[in-house]
């Protein structure tokens, strides 16, 4: 498939491919018709995690630092570096950034600096930071000095509003959560008009790709989320009655699989790390259906979508798409796997 090259300004009007795991039907759709998909009584999830600005150049050096996981504080991170090259520039035809030692210091702007802590032993792109400052004077200068993380099929450098959902919340995010960028007000509003709740979660999603193979084998890394008791009542609600649960994206599900594998199967509240990897054979306690971006295979999250859908159903999906056209990556069509209820 052909990665979107920009968001697109009528995002009712983009693609969605729904597939029918009970039935093996794919069928096409539009964001629009996404109420009529659904039904009276279902729970549509979404994570509310606003976008970072989580790239930073190093003053006085050809490197740009992307931070990839909060360590405990807001001060602390962890983050991958990248060589000489732009956002034009695929991250696995980077140069290699120059090495840096534990207290290195780097500057990113007059009132920005971090310090490394540690270096990674097998990964000496990956480093933990720790900011100079904190509270609001921390955040007040990584938006003004960073940047959203770019990718490169765009055609111009992403601005920070471009990667916002329309419901974003808390700063969390490193990358989009993309799977509810296509979600206009008109259609949360439809969905509610039709009798389906909807609840948020926040997830910190993390970043798609660090530029190397092995590193990248450690995606997704731990990634905190919180889901508090008015989440929890909505969901369990919607199950007490017969509603099924809607995951607006793979940060969602792994959020809401996670606190029911601590919680004995049981959905709580949870303010935790998701480290869980769902994929095919995966038991699914909360969720009962998914809605996704396109997905290329060998990625975690077409992974996931395998705990939905069996594999070949999966790969008859992704031909008919690229077949007629689907576009995919962050701003691409969309996926909806959900058994549809009979007449």
């Amino acid at each position: 498939m052909i990665a979107a090259a920009w968001p697109r300004s009528a995002p009712d009007d983009e693609r969605l491919l729904h597939v029918d795991p009970r039935r093996a039907r794919i069928a096409d759709a539009c964001v629009r018709d996404l109420p009529g998909l659904l039904s009276p009584g279902d729970v549509l999830v979404v994570n509310d995690a606003a976008t970072l600005p989580a790239s930073l150049s190093v003053e006085g050096a050809d490197v740009e630092v992307r931070l990839v996981m909060r360590l405990g504080s807001d001060r602390a991170w962890r983050a991958v570096l990248f060589g000489t090259g732009d956002f034009r520039t695929p991250t696995e035809h980077r140069s290699a950034p120059p090495l840096f030692d534990v207290g290195a210091r780097l500057r990113f702007g007059a009132e920005l600096a971090a310090t490394i802590t540690a270096v990674d032993a097998d990964e000496p792109r990956l480093v933990d930071l720790l900011f100079a400052s904190d509270g609001a004077a921390l955040w007040s200068s990584l938006y003004r000095h960073g940047k959203p993380i770019q990718y490169a099929y765009v055609r111009e450098p992403l601005r920070l509003f471009d990667v916002q959902t329309r419901y974003a919340a808390r700063p969390w995010a490193l990358e989009m959560p993309s799977a509810g960028r296509p979600l206009s007000w008109s259609v949360l509003t439809e969905l509610r008009r039709r009798g389906v709740t909807t609840a948020a979660i926040t997830h910190a999603a993390g970043i798609s790709s660090t530029g190397s193979t092995s590193l990248d084998l450690r995606l997704p890394m731990r990634e905190r989320y919180v889901i508090d008791d008015l989440a929890v009542a909505t969901i369990r609600a919607a199950k007490a009655r017969g509603g099924r649960v809607v995951a607006v994206g793979t940060t969602v599900v792994r959020a809401l699989e996670s606190s029911a594998l601590e919680h004995d199967g049981e959905l709580a509240a949870a303010d935790d790390e998701a480290t869980l990897l769902v994929g095919p054979g995966f038991r699914l306690r909360v969720v009962d259906a998914i809605l996704s971006g396109m997905h290329p295979p060998g990625t975690s999250h077409f992974a996931l979508l395998g705990a939905f859908a069996p594999s070949p159903l999966l790969a008859r999906a992704l031909e008919h798409a690229e077949r007629t056209g689907y576009l995919e990556h962050e701003f691409g069509d969309s996926m909806l796997i959900l058994v549809q209820k009979d007449p």
